[in-house]
């Protein structure tokens, strides 16, 4: 991710463009924002559908949502870093490019594979997407009107959020789970020709190379240590291969960190983890994803395959925690001027925890209005969390760094969502072979129940060190041109 405050070519056409054109960059940036967020959340409702269509493993499921994820989080900061040496608006396009033909034959898929490595490739679109979409948007805009700017695109984040389980409801109920990938081609098209006719280019002049050997061990290093908790219970954890995997990650992983204190530009820098307030924001971030987010896949599966509930009426039932978390958003926003942020990640997390736990105590004869109560605390603590973790995120690092900071927390988003889910997955698993005696509702609720106590005890984990580690004396003023905070997704 580049500083949003670097210094910026662009093309001699630039003066000549007038006011409107800042407005046509936003729009594409949204867009392609919009897309890319909505198919966080759009696909869990439909995973069941999904499962009977392609015949699917539980595995296969888990890599729908990861195969994605991992993408997104291996190549972010890696994008950005090519971005500003090539150009954002090239990039933005490629990235663009990928994801709306990726979701083409995500939608044309026949087996679980297929759709598994389309889903990589939108996460390879998608993360090129991400990390150019602030640098355009502080390349077009100035003043007064960047601020409108990142309000508008915050707002346009929030909303993909929320509406996500509604509209893979709707379409996988209306014309089938294909679909929730095929709308993305017309409206991705639209998102390019505005790109390459509205947006100017720019670059970082300041740009270096691109950390390759950080790519290569994180990616490799996520990927191993992922596939293992994934594929854990159907190899067996003593295997050959798992231990492989598990051994290889580790290495990987060391190597990485070497590698990094090593450079003198590293793809994720590694001295900002010395400020506790960025590392609480880090840890906050992870916790957040691989606790509640993570629990998506998870509670749909309950309240389809178990209550027997459609994609449709599954999306509506989904709605008490997003829209909650919409509205709670921007009452965050405003206290983040008059209350420690502190006391507004520890209080955020802490409802998330809460909602977890209250959700537990399911049974085979419990309705999905059991989880209502845990959805409205977890939605506003989740709205609660998330500004104020924006913000701290690009607060606390001097300005020159905000971008890195911002691709910083995003990635550790991405890497809570895709080992929570395996994680979770790991312990849902081996806990339905063990109570396979008591019966399939009795042993899928029991089962539940474990993954939600757990992702309980990993969002209280997230309310200590936020509360703990997150200081105002970290917090550095402002100043011109401002910083971009990352999004809340």
């Amino acid at each position: 991710m580049p500083p949003m405050n670097a210094e910026l070519t662009q093309g001699p056409e630039h003066e000549a463009l007038g006011m409107d054109r800042k407005w046509w960059t936003l729009i594409a940036v949204c867009t392609g924002m919009f897309m890319l967020l909505l198919d966080i959340t759009v696909v869990n409702v439909a995973l069941p559908d999904i499962q009977k269509s392609l015949h699917s493993s539980f595995a296969d499921l888990e890599w729908v949502v990861n195969a994605y994820a991992l993408s997104l989080a291996a190549l972010l900061l890696t994008f950005g870093s090519i971005a500003d040496l090539v150009g954002r608006r090239r990039m933005f396009v490629i990235g663009l490019v990928l994801f709306t033909l990726a979701s083409l034959l995500c939608g044309l898929s026949t087996t679980s594979l297929m759709l598994n490595l389309a889903r990589a490739l939108q996460g390879v679109g998608g993360a090129i997407m991400f990390a150019t979409s602030l640098a355009l948007i502080a390349a077009a805009f100035h003043g007064r009107d960047r601020g409108t700017a990142f309000g508008v695109y915050g707002a346009v984040i929030g909303a993909a959020v929320a509406v996500g389980p509604l509209v893979g409801g709707a379409l996988t109920s209306a014309v089938g789970w294909e679909w929730i990938f095929f709308v993305n081609v017309p409206i991705g098209i639209a998102a390019v020709i505005i790109t390459r006719t509205q947006v100017v280019e720019s670059k970082d002049p300041d740009a270096r190379g691109v950390d390759w050997i950080g790519l290569i061990t994180f990616s490799g290093g996520l990927f191993l240590f992922v596939f293992a908790l994934i594929e854990g219970n159907d190899q067996g954890w003593g295997s050959t291969e798992i231990v492989g995997c598990l051994t290889g990650a580790v290495v990987l992983l060391v190597l990485f960190v070497v590698a990094e204190l090593r450079q003198e530009r590293p793809m994720l820098d590694l001295g900002l983890l010395r400020i506790p307030s960025f590392l609480g924001a880090s840890i906050v971030a992870f916790c957040l994803s691989s606790s509640m987010f993570a629990m998506f896949l998870y509670l749909t599966l309950y309240i389809q395959d178990l209550l027997g509930f459609g994609p449709l009426e599954t999306g509506l039932r989904f709605l008490p925690i997003t829209l909650v978390s919409f509205f709670a958003a921007p009452i965050s926003g405003r206290l983040t001027v008059r209350v420690p942020v502190r006391g507004i990640l520890g209080v955020g997390m802490l409802l998330v925890g809460a909602g977890l736990l209250l959700m537990n105590g399911l049974s085979a004869d419990t309705s999905w209005t059991h989880l209502l109560p845990g959805f409205v605390a977890a939605g506003i603590g989740i709205g609660l969390t998330n500004p104020a973790l924006a913000s701290t995120a690009v607060g606390v690092v001097p300005h020159n760094r905000a971008g890195m900071a911002s691709g910083i927390n995003n990635t550790c988003r991405q890497v809570g969502i895709a080992t929570g889910i395996a994680g979770l997955g790991a312990i849902f698993q081996h806990e339905l072979a063990a109570r396979a005696s008591e019966g399939h509702a009795a042993a899928f609720t029991g089962a539940m129940n474990e993954i939600l106590l757990v992702a309980a005890i990993v969002a209280l984990i997230g309310a200590v060190a936020g509360a703990l580690l997150v200081r105002a004396q970290d917090t550095i003023a402002p100043g011109p041109p401002p910083a971009a905070a990352g999004p809340d997704a």
